[in-house]
């Protein structure tokens, strides 16, 4: 990269630093709801754009675009269905989240179930974060920016020292934002990071079929499609990726548990000010979402087409289309806004694990009389050694047996499922017990385990269920276990919601219209790609 390019990288990234500090110097940070919910002040247009940037980020645009080169549009489900998901959080989970007032998920299978309940799932959220998401976040933006900068040539090192140096000095940074500035400091930060992202998301397609169609736009759709008509094609044979079958199991409810479930992600709406900032936030979260495909899928496409199917490694794609077709003179805003979506993943999950530590975990085993204070202080030293551990492992995931987007959603089943199985019964049902949610949670994770860990690699992947397939049979087994426990056995009490809403709970009158419409458009994509 040329010297403008590197400053124009430092002098982005530096703004959005500028610009977070300014807009949340008046946060009140030493105490818990403002440092881990913002105040409950936040609104439509940071929920949004702080719920993309924590999505979208280097394990999206390098792991799903290196996906897409290997298999085309089929893998599109990933961030179409999203939608779906993101919607069914907003009108039915968002609500009985927001009237309990909770700070985090576990603190609301507390209320429903037991104080066990919820430390037993915030030591499960844990131990996802630092084992496998932050450190996934890490390399997959390490090798990116180490491609794009060229980080061996410019420092005269290995590749694999190049590898530690650059996921170091993300983590490093990542860290300042997430563990001293609190949750506002994140999600203002991941919002103007957002409006570039978009922007230099949609450059790499763009520029890239104009390269394909020498110039003009169009052509190069037209040639993309024509020359790879097997790349367009959203039903995936059963060898793929994602067989078609799979959307109607386990997809839905990875995707449900991500988007509904998961502490980095809904963290975000339960700061919000109202249930109809929450509601609009992740409604125009979706509506953009479905359009996600044009930046994490289409440039996988255009990078087989451009390099013939020549790549050894699938996940250098990406990194290797945007050095091809993206103009020097904006490499170097390209690559901060790169940075910024690495940040954004990380330090939201990092965010959330300190959040999960300090109020579920500190409070309850170290300091039961914690000032607020207190807390948060404890949380942040916590965070600091969490994200030490995460650049720790990062690295060794260079070797990783598959790609980094089938690795992580795969290794992510030992946690998802289980966690989402009690939080879906909790809801929906009134009399189940707390020993049926613990019943529930070790059966998961260790069923799980024992499917995808020993009897898959004894037996053999040929032949074997597919990981969503085996899911989703976890998880009905594990909700008829949860039942009939309580039919069995049923709480002494019907439980129902305690204590008033700390925020107005007047729902949006467009959601469920607006819903429906994001539904209907979703479905329509597979009718276009038959």
């Amino acid at each position: 990269m040329s010297v403008l390019n590197i400053l124009s990288f430092v002098g982005f990234t530096a703004l959005v630093a500028i610009l977070s500090y300014y807009w949340t110097k008046g946060t009140d940070e030493h105490h818990s709801e403002g440092y881990f919910l913002g105040g409950r002040s936040l609104t439509a247009p940071v929920i949004a754009g702080s719920l993309l940037l924590t999505n979208l980020s280097t394990e999206q645009m390098v792991g799903l675009n290196g996906q897409a080169y290997t298999e085309g549009v089929l893998v599109m489900a990933w961030e179409t269905l999203a939608a779906i998901a993101i919607v069914v959080t907003a009108l039915m989970l968002v609500p009985r989240y927001l009237r309990t007032g909770i700070s985090t998920i576990p603190g609301f299978l507390e209320e429903r179930y037991d104080e066990q309940t919820k430390i037993i799932t915030s030591i499960l959220f844990l131990s996802g974060y630092v084992i496998v998401l932050m450190p996934i976040v890490l390399y997959s933006g390490a090798l990116a920016l180490s491609t794009m900068f060229d980080v061996p040539g410019l420092f005269g090192i290995s590749h694999t020292a190049a590898l530690w140096v650059t996921v170091w000095a993300i983590g490093i940074i990542g860290s300042i934002y997430a563990i001293f500035g609190g949750l506002k400091a994140v999600a203002v930060s991941d919002t103007i990071n957002a409006v570039g992202l978009l922007i230099g998301g949609l450059m790499i397609p763009v520029f890239g079929l104009l390269a394909i169609g020498q110039g003009d736009l169009f052509a190069g759709v037209s040639v993309l499609y024509t020359e790879n008509p097997d790349k367009f094609v959203a039903a995936g044979g059963p060898d793929s990726s994602i067989p078609i079958a799979t959307i109607f199991t386990g997809m839905m409810l990875v995707q449900l548990f991500y988007w509904g479930t998961n502490q980095a992600i809904i963290q975000r709406a339960l700061g919000a000010k109202s249930l109809v900032e929450a509601q609009k936030g992740l409604l125009f979260a979706a509506c953009i979402k479905i359009l996600g495909p044009i930046i994490v899928v289409l440039p996988g496409i255009i990078a087989w087409h451009m390099f013939k199917g020549e790549l050894t490694v699938a996940d250098q794609a990406y990194p290797r289309l945007v050095n091809e077709v993206l103009p020097g003179w904006a490499r170097g805003f390209f690559a901060a806004v790169l940075f910024g979506a690495i940040l954004s993943s990380f330090n939201s999950a990092l965010n959330s694990s300190v959040t999960l530590f300090g109020v579920d975990i500190y409070r309850r085993f170290f300091q039961p009389a914690a000032r607020d204070e207190e807390v948060v202080r404890a949380g942040k030293i916590f965070g600091t050694f969490l994200a030490v551990a995460s650049m720790v492992i990062a690295p060794f995931i260079a070797n990783a047996p598959q790609g980094l987007f089938g690795y992580l959603q795969e290794v992510n089943g030992c946690y998802s499922i289980p966690i989402l199985t009690i939080i879906l019964v909790g809801i929906f049902s009134r009399r189940v017990p707390p020993i049926a949610a613990k019943i529930g949670l070790a059966s998961g994770v260790g069923l799980y385990i024992i499917s995808q860990f020993m009897l898959k690699p004894a037996l053999g992947a040929e032949g074997y269920p597919h990981y969503l397939h085996v899911m989703f049979i976890l998880f009905v087994l594990n909700v008829c276990i949860m039942l009939l426990i309580g039919r069995m056995y049923p709480m002494e009490r019907s439980w129902a919601p305690s204590g008033e809403a700390p925020v107005d709970m007047t729902p949006w009158p467009i959601a469920k219209p607006l819903g429906l419409a994001v539904i209907v458009v979703v479905l329509s994509t597979y009718l276009i790609f038959r």
